[in-house]
């Protein structure tokens, strides 16, 4: 039985790197134990040294991609699925189309479930100004994504906003981009960070854009989950919107213009021609 542990930052590099030595020893996925994090305990704390690489064997790109995206999910499964789909992949090449296979279709879920938490994550992390002096602006966010998408989504970060230093803390892994560099620590408690002039922002740009003519509450709680709301300073305005949100309608249709009935416009077509 081989235990391998896993880190909790650089988790994607170590599963590849261990995945392609026991796929090419021929480990059956039923002798492995993947540690995340040490989440096993005491009784498997110590790790079987992996084989040595001996043989490379080939996996579909379609495959490494999910695979790349399916380990930052929070089940504990994640990395034995996706290694039993690997092992499968050796005498099955076509897999990857069978959309009826559960053990795929498994994984594909997966995948999705980060992809949708990645795009959580980039819409509703909210930076707040630190005010530190020096040449770059300093910024910092508290954000609790439902998986673990700190470390692939971190880059989007870097490049969006290149010219200024910040950290987005999360229970699980902090991210760091100073000085251009970007670098990955421990998660941590909530910090405790000041209140800036861009919460009112927000919330005088989310009131604006409210249309209360076309309000679905369980269409926007999809879109904006409750869990993220604390979170967003925005989110406190929602309440009251919504409560609002048919008076408001009510007093559009009464400030909305009043349109001839089309039978009137017509004969008033008519009289012109005649008067022409």
């Amino acid at each position: 039985m081989y235990t391998v542990p896993l880190p909790r930052i650089g988790t994607d590099i170590a599963w590849r790197d261990a995945a392609k030595r026991l796929i090419g020893a021929g480990i059956s996925p039923d002798d492995i134990l993947w540690d995340y994090g040490g989440e096993m305990g005491a009784l498997f704390a110590t790790a079987t040294p992996l084989p040595p690489v001996t043989r490379r064997i080939k996996a579909p790109q379609s495959f490494v991609a999910m695979a790349n995206t399916v380990i930052w999910h929070k089940a504990p499964q994640r990395f034995g699925r996706a290694y039993a789909l690997l092992w499968r992949l050796r005498h099955e090449p076509g897999l990857m189309q069978d959309r009826a296979d559960p053990g795929l279709a498994k994984l594909r879920q997966m995948e999705k479930a980060v992809h949708r938490c990645q795009h959580k994550m980039k819409a509703f992390v909210r930076f707040r100004d630190l005010r530190q002096g020096g040449e770059r602006r300093s910024f910092a966010a508290w954000f609790e994504p439902t998986h673990h998408t700190v470390e692939p989504t971190a880059p989007f970060f870097a490049r969006r906003f290149a010219d200024m230093d910040w950290m987005i803390a999360t229970p699980d892994v902090t991210a760091q981009f100073v000085d251009g560099h970007l670098s990955f620590h421990p998660g941590q408690p909530k910090p405790d960070l000041p209140e800036d002039g861009a919460e009112a922002l927000w919330g005088t740009y989310f009131c604006n854009i409210f249309n209360p003519a076309r309000l679905k509450v369980q269409a926007m709680t999809s879109e904006m989950p409750k869990k993220y709301w604390k979170n967003m300073p925005e989110a406190a305005h929602i309440p009251g919107l919504i409560a609002g949100a048919e008076a408001q309608v009510q007093k559009m249709r009464e400030a909305a213009p009043t349109l001839p009935h089309a039978r009137a416009a017509k004969i008033a077509k008519r009289l012109r021609k005649d008067q022409d």
